[in-house]
């Protein structure tokens, strides 16, 4: 038995050119099965369950291969609307955040009046923001001056392509307003975190808690779902055996190894400094009652709360005569 499960262990999982599976091909295999039990005593349920699974199986894989391509790499999809995603609403009338099908829409506004939109078929806000930009460059054939959102669209890429572009960005990054409050309260919850330790850039070394130098020992590239690389450093601690603040430190069972992105280090640093400027506090008030004002102004006083119209493109048109009939309204209310 041992000797058994040593080969197995050794054998890959699945084979490497393994992709989907294949319904004519599974039918096949089927037939294979039903030929090689013919004329051998096989308890009656074997033979049926091979009959369901010829019945059945290819059929159902098929659809579900077709489904998997209609969505596209997306995580779920609305049978009644497959352009829509399954997504968590903060507004439904069992007021319990249920999953529905949904469009993500984002919205760049300028003293309220809506200057662009899109709609994106994913949950998260960080991968929206630079498809959004890009059809914002394409309808006004330049770049916006400044750009400033909330810590939902800071990101390594997002941080880069707005760099590239040459777009000052006022854009916040996950835990940014805790930061804030701790350095208020002269708190730190975290004093151990990677983030925290001193490091020499002259020399690329790490610092532990303990002044013990953690020592570069290689790096990978890690891609992100949108197929961003990114560069991660790893570095190691010499020595933690027997060291006092250890429990405190770390958890694992060798020498501390911490993984560093110098570049979101960087890109973080200088986001920070532009987000506690004069300029940045006052970007990041304006953001508040500009674009949060408008949607508001379409949920509540317009009473636009859910798409009357299914797919992409019918639920495009219909956001943009709302976006019209929004910056109409300011246009004759400014009268």
């Amino acid at each position: 038995m041992e000797t058994v499960y040593a080969e197995e262990e050794q054998r890959p999982t699945q084979p490497d050119n393994f992709e989907a599976i294949d319904p004519e091909q599974l039918s096949l295999t089927i037939d294979r099965i039903n030929q090689a039990l013919q004329g051998k005593d096989i308890d009656k349920k074997v033979r049926q369950k091979l009959n369901y699974a010829k019945k059945n199986w290819p059929v159902n894989i098929a659809k579900y291969n077709a489904y998997e391509q209609q969505m596209g790499g997306r995580s779920s999809m609305s049978k009644t609307d497959p352009d829509a995603t399954f997504m968590r609403m903060k507004e439904d009338h069992m007021l319990n955040g249920q999953l529905k099908p949904g469009y993500n829409l984002q919205a760049s506004t300028n003293n309220q009046f809506i200057a662009n939109y899109t709609l994106a078929q994913t949950t998260a806000d960080t991968t929206t923001l630079i498809e959004h930009t890009e059809d914002f460059i394409e309808g006004y054939v330049t770049p916006p001056e400044t750009l400033t959102a909330d810590a939902g669209y800071g990101s390594d890429e997002n941080y880069t392509y707005l760099e590239d572009k040459g777009i000052e960005a006022f854009v916040k990054y996950n835990y940014f307003h805790k930061e804030q409050l701790d350095e208020k309260r002269g708190k730190n919850k975290e004093p151990f975190a990677a983030n925290m330790l001193f490091y020499n850039n002259g020399t690329d070394t790490y610092y532990c808690p303990m002044g013990q130098p953690m020592e570069n020992i290689g790096s990978y590239v890690r891609k992100t779902a949108t197929g961003y690389e990114q560069k991660i450093d790893r570095y190691q601690a010499r020595n933690c055996e027997g060291c006092q603040l250890r429990g405190l430190c770390h958890k694992s069972k060798g020498n501390r190894i911490i993984e560093i992105n110098h570049k979101l280090l960087r890109l973080k640093a200088k986001a920070k400094q532009k987000l506690l400027s004069q300029e940045g506090i006052a970007h990041r008030k304006q953001r508040c009652w500009d674009v949060e004002a408008v949607f508001g102004n379409i949920k509540h006083n317009m009473n636009f709360k859910r798409f009357m119209l299914r797919g992409l493109d019918k639920v495009e048109t219909e956001i943009g005569l709302i976006a019209m009939a929004h910056n109409l309204k300011k246009v004759s209310l400014a009268m």
